[in-house]
């Protein structure tokens, strides 16, 4: 496999490139920042967006869909906010072979536009509070791309919603952040995330605070993988996003906004891949079990099929692969590639044996099994590749996270993995400086891992790392 993909030890990035191209799940679009998510892709996305569409409808919000133009006048009414997107904006003056009246922007995120139609349908606490989701593309000229982390246009969701009081606003952020965004992250992507607060010079563009999800890559560096944002009254004040009262009095609403995105792809690969390939997390893969004839003739073919229909009738997501006209050795490099957690070959030895062989991508153990035992083998398989997936993504944040006393050591600590520092020691002064060499305060945590309400409490840990 080291013929295939470059080793991860030798060039991470070139790994995570190869391991793209090589599995088909993306290409760079013909745009420079663009890319085009191939089926492969796109599948282990749609997997992604199944299972964050049923938590966030389960957190009570809804659907809905908002324009990709936004007049500028828009952004401009926050100015915090538009300040922070100007270097990332795509601008159309003209359209239909006219220059435009006003120049529209194509969305970098929907808070404006949003906010706009908010202002028109809460009059009253009645209303409130107003919970919603899109699901859309976004664009944010981006000068360094790279597929699925950083790019100019990607795909997410991005949650809306508005409430009567500051307390409601920050329980409903904090639910997504944890109900939403965690739980998907730990027992579906099986991820580790580290979840704290933002600091200031780190917050979203406009927000009062941003709540983050951190997980370690491969190569010790960390990804955000999701935010969640209280917007205090910012962009009520902004808008005119104003209620009655039940007392008879005129307020303004209080408002969060959350987001994901296709970057929980590149983190899939860049926690989990290895030098063989994608490993997909069972809970996620959209092919769990991939049976495969190994040579056709004396029933093989028939078996297979049979294999495949009792592991589908089992709630297995299941393929099966009877391309014999195709070298078993390329097809099982491909199945490496693409992560598929367990494989069942079919074959005309061991089938004359009564077994298939029940192959594991998390380990690599193969284990002959007989043809009655296969649909059990592969559930318990596919139980305990989930837990440990996360089981060893943990063991290496861990293993790669250092406590030290000072921000020197917490930016030496950075050059190979996580530092964990206090707060105190770090401080405005010191994420400047830290900023200078390439490291961030990726979050702010309570000694006991709790997620703090403001920069300003006491005893905080700080963690710090270089990040994609």
């Amino acid at each position: 496999m080291a013929r295939v993909l470059t080793p991860r030890a030798e060039d991470f990035p070139r790994w995570y490139q190869d391991l793209i191209a090589k599995a088909k799940l993306a290409d760079n679009g013909p745009v420079r920042g663009t890319m085009v998510i191939r089926p492969a892709g796109y599948a282990i996305w749609e997997r992604m967006q199944a299972e964050m569409d049923a938590r966030i409808k389960d957190a009570g919000a809804e659907n809905a869909y908002f324009p990709l133009f936004i007049p500028e006048s828009y952004l401009k009414r926050e100015a915090e906010h538009v300040e922070g997107f100007s270097p990332e904006l795509a601008v159309v003056t003209h359209g239909g072979g006219k220059q435009l009246a006003e120049p529209v922007v194509v969305r970098p995120t929907s808070e404006t536009v949003i906010g706009e139609f908010m202002a028109k349908w809460v009059d009253s606490y009645r209303d409130l509070p107003l919970l919603l989701n899109q699901w859309a593309n976004v664009v944010r000229w981006e000068l360094r791309p790279r597929v699925f982390l950083r790019t100019s246009e990607f795909l997410w969701q991005e949650g809306h919603t508005a409430h009567a009081t500051r307390s409601d606003a920050r329980s409903y952020a904090r639910r997504i952040l944890h109900e939403a965004y965690e739980d998907l992250m730990v027992n579906v992507l099986a991820i580790p995330v580290q979840v704290g607060l933002k600091t200031a010079r780190e917050r979203f563009a406009g927000a009062t605070a941003t709540y983050t999800l951190e997980g370690m890559m491969g190569d010790g560096k960390a990804l955000q993988l999701g935010t969640s944002h209280e917007l205090g009254q910012n962009f009520a004040k902004a808008f005119d996003i104003t209620y009655s009262s039940a007392e008879g009095g005129r307020e303004h609403a209080w408002t969060t906004s959350w987001g994901t995105s296709t970057r929980m792809l590149g983190g899939l690969i860049m926690c989990h891949g290895d030098d063989n390939g994608l490993r997909v997390p069972p809970k996620l893969a959209p092919v769990q079990a991939y049976v495969m004839v190994v040579k056709d003739g004396e029933g093989v073919g028939a078996a297979a099929g049979k294999l495949r229909d009792a592991l589908r009738d089992a709630g297995v997501r299941v393929a099966l692969d009877d391309r014999t006209d195709t070298p078993f050795g390329r097809r099982a490099v491909d199945a490496e590639l693409r992560g598929y957690p367990v494989r069942v070959e079919v074959g005309p030895r061991d089938l004359a044996a009564g077994n298939a062989v029940v192959v594991r991508r998390t380990d690599g153990s193969k284990t002959p099994v007989p043809v009655t035992d296969v649909v059990d083998a592969v559930l318990a398989a596919l139980t305990a590749d989930q837990q440990a997936l996360y089981d060893q993504a943990l063991a290496h944040r861990e293993s790669r996270t250092r406590e030290v006393a000072t921000l020197a050591e917490a930016i030496e600590a950075a050059a190979t993995g996580w530092a964990r520092v206090p707060w105190s020691a770090v401080g405005v002064a010191g994420e400047a400086e830290a900023n200078a060499q390439g490291v961030t305060v990726r979050c702010l945590l309570r000694a006991d891992g709790s997620v703090p309400d403001s920069e300003d409490e006491a005893d905080l840990v700080a963690i710090l790392a270089r990040a994609y």
